[in-house]
């Protein structure tokens, strides 16, 4: 009730309570994970996502969430660990092979990047996002041609999306 109130730091002031009897309490821990991250304390978040990992080492989106906490904070080794174990555990889960691309395009690793991105593309067709860092990937690797077709593709079911490649790779292409 209170998170729908907006009463974030009242709902947190609850959790610790909570926590205080029941530390293995995971969804608790989520929560409180959660309210970190909207606080803007983040590595309290990492800390507690720790935590929640250890105790449920076969979540996939405690590992995701872990994933995307590391990413923000720069712990770009320990987010594509993160994303990697919540893909074994779930190769469905499209938002972590989004997270691990984006972690190994921050650290310039563009082909198994182009992987994953493949694979988030798959499980979700009509997501614009994935398409649009392919399309970034394949301009650092200087394919300009294979970025140009997936904004083609993206002017199919994503006009805005590709408007805002075409102008940011400065890449003109044929309209359909």
């Amino acid at each position: 009730m209170l998170l729908a109130l907006g009463q974030r730091r009242a709902a947190l002031a609850r959790i610790d309570r909570l926590l205080a009897h029941r530390v293995d309490d995971s969804h608790a821990l989520a929560t409180q994970a959660h309210l970190m991250v909207e606080l803007g304390d983040r590595p309290a978040a990492h800390r507690i996502l720790q935590r929640l990992v250890a105790l449920q080492p076969a979540v996939a989106a405690g590992w995701f969430n872990l994933g995307f906490v590391c990413e923000e904070l720069g712990l770009l080794e320990q987010a594509e660990a993160a994303f990697v174990q919540a893909t074994e555990i779930d190769p469905r889960f499209d938002r972590a092979w989004y997270g691990l691309a984006i972690s190994l395009i921050r650290q310039c690793r563009f082909d198994e990047a182009m992987a994953a991105l493949h694979r988030n593309t798959e499980l979700q067709p009509m997501s614009p996002h994935g398409w649009y860092q392919l399309a970034w990937v394949h301009v650092e690797r200087q394919e300009p041609e294979e970025a140009a077709r997936i904004i083609c593709h993206l002017r199919g079911f994503e006009p805005k999306v590709a408007a805002q490649l075409s102008r940011e790779t400065g890449l003109a292409t044929a309209q359909a």
